[in-house]
């Protein structure tokens, strides 16, 4: 390899080790980053062989779905490099094997299969709400840690929300037959989020059954049977697994349940981990205990260079203006009230929405109580003083889901706000 020294170094920065599996167009290695010493799993993709095959949409798709979707259930890119000859995919090592090795070794007990479905939910959930389609979801491409989480890999197949005809539905017939929702073997085009749900399904069935729901050894009759959603729940599933593989797999994609009511479902919601603290959740509760809900700093000073370092260009009139189609996890705004009217205005919105609110003379911070994709919510918001009588505030996310975040900018903070953010004249003029 180009990118590699004699060393088996690569791009002077990764060792690379054993192989540890491969496929059509790729391997994959362990390898340990010199600098930090952390194990990763390297992904190699020869270059020449996916543009044979016309798969380099394929594999840029794959890059830029894994750059968008962070969430501890989907396994983490760390990073892209390219040769002349291949494109180099550090990514998060996942020691535990494929769940398709568990269920062939026999069927899961319902509580671990919920478990692992839970898990799975949770992620695809997280890839639909950035309108991500995984559309080839299978055991195979669901990996165990080894603590036994559940982490979902293999993008390639994954459409975006601009993949859609002008009729709102996807046209390309991809992703394993056995797992395949029948509205994909048709030609009218279907709902990506719809689809996925179905193959969901077809993995909790597997994962109670230890088989699967729809088998055949002719394609034409498997598919019938997808079509027909011709399938029979073992006796040993329970009621309530029934009804809801029943309500999975329903042939009509306009009648399939969604993920909200599976998660809403009695049978979904039995010990269901998701609300277990993340570092950040404990940090705000030690915090909390240490301060006695005092942060215990006095309003910081900005200088000029802190000034322009915290704006977007010089003029501090945009810093409150909403960036479309960007997810950002901080805000800042400039204002002439006193912090005591600033951190009012903060603890009324905490009020409103039920959020616990915590405050020094320099700052608040505000978190959940529900969990929501990626745990509780959880927002730091500082405030600088440039002058006695002219802030700084700085808005940061420091716990949660960025979407959910920056929903809740939206719509409670920014209104909240509104009337204490400065604007300089220009931008008033302008506006005008």
């Amino acid at each position: 390899m180009a990118a590699e020294d004699r060393n088996g170094v690569l791009h002077g920065k990764y060792e690379l080790g054993r192989l540890l599996g491969h496929g059509t167009f790729a391997k994959v290695y362990h390898a340990r980053n010199l600098k930090t010493g952390k194990s990763v799993a390297m992904k190699v993709v020869g270059k020449e062989k996916v543009m044979k095959v016309g798969m380099m949409e394929q594999i840029k798709r794959e890059i830029s779905v894994m750059k968008m979707v962070n969430h501890p259930n989907i396994v983490e890119l760390h990073e892209v490099m390219a040769s002349k000859t291949k494109i180099y995919f550090s990514m998060e090592l996942v020691r535990g094997g494929e769940l398709f090795n568990r269920v062939a070794k026999g069927r899961l007990s319902e509580d671990l299969a919920r478990n692992y479905f839970q898990q799975l939910i949770s992620a695809v959930d997280f890839c639909h709400s950035r309108s991500v389609y995984h559309r080839d979801l299978k055991p195979e491409n669901l990996l165990l840690d080894d603590d036994g989480n559940l982490k979902v890999t293999d993008f390639g197949l994954s459409a975006f929300c601009n993949h859609l005809r002008q009729d709102g539905l996807l046209h390309t017939t991809c992703g394993t037959p056995a797992y395949v929702a029948p509205e994909v073997i048709g030609k009218n085009g279907y709902d990506g989020a719809k689809a996925d749900i179905w193959s969901c399904g077809v993995i909790l069935y597997v994962l109670l059954a230890g088989f699967l729901p729809f088998q055949e050894d002719n394609i034409v009759a498997l598919y019938r049977k997808i079509c027909r959603g011709d399938f029979q729940c073992p006796s040993w599933f329970s009621s309530e697994a029934r009804r809801l593989i029943t309500k999975l797999l329903d042939p009509n994609p306009h009648t399939r349940i969604t993920i909200s009511n599976i998660m809403d479902c009695s049978w979904f919601k039995k010990s269901f981990s998701k609300n277990v603290s993340s570092k950040e959740e404990q940090e705000f509760t030690v915090e909390n205990e240490n301060y006695g809900g005092k942060l215990g700093k006095e309003t910081e000073t900005l200088n000029a260079f802190h000034i322009i370092s915290l704006s977007e260009g010089f003029d501090l009139s945009p810093l409150f203006e909403e960036k479309r189609q960007v997810e950002k996890e901080e805000i800042r705004f400039a204002t002439t009230s006193p912090a005591t009217s600033v951190i009012s205005r903060l603890e009324e919105v905490a009020k409103t929405v039920n959020f616990s609110f915590k405050k020094s003379d320099s700052g608040v911070r505000l978190q959940g109580q529900e969990s929501g994709r990626k745990g509780k919510l959880g927002i730091a918001a500082d405030i600088f003083s440039v002058t006695p009588s002219f802030l700084v505030v700085e808005v940061k996310k420091s716990s949660g889901d960025t979407l959910e975040y920056n929903k809740f900018c939206s719509k409670e903070l920014r209104p909240a706000l509104k009337d204490i953010v400065w604007t300089s004249s220009v931008s008033n003029s302008t506006a005008a």
